[in-house]
């Protein structure tokens, strides 16, 4: 092809005549979309230039923002009612008046040997007051875990400081617990290096390769007392990790330190403190102005002080303006009527952010009905539930460890003989008892609790640790037993006696006397007292697996 040849298929081709798909192939192609495997929420565009976010570990998002939000935490719970009133549900809820404990040391056979766990129970209970159980006497056991549970929600975590030492007059066990705010952490170095030991210091708690805690290093007095401007490994106090019970929550692996609860909900309830006083603030200047008053002269000086013009006011008057004046009425805005449904949709978000229903918190049921009501109280128990076990696993458990090993060592506990032989036989023989809830609607409850009782879906202990507070279901029995002979000795029949009326008010039929004596004096022979047995052979050697070796030798 010469070149005026091309130069005619360049001209056709411009002037969309001829093939012009020989010029631009790409032209005649069909578009290609381009794909890519991609999440939506990672995608990056105009609507996300903003959002780039840092992939750093739990360690370095605690280190910067630590203290910042332990006191923002704190400033709240002191001056807004709203995280008050959650700190409060959190204690009520998770510690209530205490968490129980009952003993349960067993023989071989699995019998319960009173004695023993009478004494155990007994000893807790005198180690429990606030002269024998905690290192300055203020503060009851029920009440520590009151103030180690707050300080949890609140700072993030708490340190409990185990003292191998016997406080209170008539106490003799050496052992007694110390709280310690988690300001005492040297936490100002993001990481330093432990003097002889090599390990890493991070925000103030010493760890080996394996991320377990060593030592906890502290400032002998709280940092808002004394700082210090430098490291100096003599300054601090260097407390063995098998001391201290650090308790926090854990969201991430490896964290060291623990974040605090209210750290979702923090902007949200401070833009609704100054939202609310802004609106106060507005509300109380457009509560001051009744009215103007327009006038086409200047105000006679007789009537004006400090540069405005005062009227008297009084109720039942009526007043004439002066020639030329008009008043105009004044139809103020506040309170505004937007501001209660926005302040509910704004504390629905605190409570989803601290973990309670929004009823709850806000004291408000005008928005909800009974089934809701109901759904939202069971949602809550669930997760006070869990958070229970959460405590009692990583502090009761290991209180009750360490006190009933000193309680033996101490004397105290002197129907243990072979405690040091069979060690977790006793520390593992033992049931916390958390603080339970009361029926909503008791008609139902009590109904569906009865029938899966019936069922062996759940036993009688069930039905009483999770509705009596906290009660021992052993105790409950006794009660019980106590108030049926008395009722017995004293001829009187209530329908709460099912062996004399059934579940419809009507009397049982009560074998006749005639029939027991006819029947075989085996049936009628009473059995033996397994407990007494027990007692007997427990006060005597003081291990209840050896009594039960020796009564079968003697049978």
């Amino acid at each position: 092809m010469n070149v005026l040849a091309r130069l005619a298929l360049a001209w056709n081709a411009l002037r969309g005549r001829g093939p012009a798909s020989a010029l631009t192939p790409a032209a005649a192609a069909p578009a290609v979309q381009t794909q890519e495997r991609l999440y939506a929420g990672a995608e990056v565009g105009r609507l996300t230039a903003d959002w780039n976010p840092i992939n750093t570990s739990a360690d370095a998002e605690l280190v910067t923002s630590m203290r910042l939000l332990r006191g923002r935490c704190r400033q709240l719970v002191r001056d807004n009612e709203h995280a008050k009133n959650a700190l409060r549900i959190i204690g009520n809820n998770i510690i209530g008046s205490g968490i129980g404990m009952q003993a349960l040391v067993k023989t071989a056979s699995g019998k319960l040997v009173s004695r023993i766990n009478d004494d155990i129970e007994s000893a807790w209970q005198s180690w429990c007051a606030a002269e024998s159980c905690h290192s300055a006497a203020r503060l009851s056991f029920a009440d520590l875990e009151q103030v180690a549970i707050k300080s949890i929600a609140r700072d993030g975590e708490v340190l409990i400081r185990k003292v191998k030492k016997a406080f209170g007059k008539d106490n003799k066990i050496p052992f007694a617990l110390e709280i310690i705010e988690a300001d005492r952490l040297v936490d100002v170095y993001s990481q330093a290096t432990a003097p002889g030991t090599g390990n890493r210091i991070r925000m103030g708690v010493e760890i080996d390769d394996w991320d377990r805690p060593v030592a906890y290093w502290l400032y002998p007095v709280h940092p808002g007392d004394y700082q210090f401007s430098t490291f100096v490994a003599s300054r601090y106090l260097r407390v063995p990790a098998d001391e201290i019970i650090h308790l926090y929550l854990i969201d991430r692996w490896p964290q060291t330190r623990g974040e605090p609860w209210f750290h979702t909900a923090l902007k949200r309830l401070n833009n609704m403190g100054g939202y609310e006083e802004a609106e106060i603030v507005a509300a109380r200047a457009s509560a001051s102005i009744m009215g103007l008053i327009t006038s086409p002269e200047t105000p006679e000086p007789d009537d004006i002080e400090g540069g405005e013009r005062l009227t008297d006011l009084t109720p039942g008057t009526v007043h004439h303006l002066q020639p030329g004046e008009q008043f105009t009425g004044f139809a103020p805005t506040r309170p505004n009527a937007s501001l209660e449904p926005f302040m509910r949709h704004m504390l629905r978000a605190v409570a989803a952010g601290v973990g309670c229903s929004y009823e709850s918190l806000s004291r408000d049921y005008s928005q909800s009905n009974y089934s809701s009501s109901r759904l939202a109280l069971l949602d809550d128990r669930d997760l006070w539930r869990m958070v229970q076990g959460w405590f009692i696993r990583n502090f009761r458990a290991q209180i009750h460890r360490e006190w009933l090993e000193a309680a033996v060592l101490a004397g105290e506990l002197s129907s243990i003989r072979d405690f040091f032989d069979n060690r977790r036989k006793y520390t593992d023989a033992v049931r916390f008892k958390p603080r339970g809830w009361s029926w909503i609607d008791p008609t139902k409850e009590v109904g569906a609790y009865k029938e899966a009782v019936r069922c062996g879906f759940m036993t009688v202990a069930d039905v009483i640790s999770q509705t009596a507070a906290g009660a021992d279901p052993e105790d409950i029995f006794k009660a019980r037993r106590e108030e049926l002979d008395l009722m017995a000795e004293l001829d009187l029949v209530f329908d709460t006696d099912p062996a004399q009326v059934d579940d419809k008010g009507k009397g049982q039929v009560i074998q006749p006397a005639a029939e027991q004596e006819d029947a075989p004096a085996e049936a009628n022979a009473p059995e033996p007292d397994a407990d007494d047995s027990n007692e007997t052979a427990a006060g005597e050697s003081g291990d209840p697996d050896a009594d039960d070796a020796q009564q079968a030798a003697a049978a």
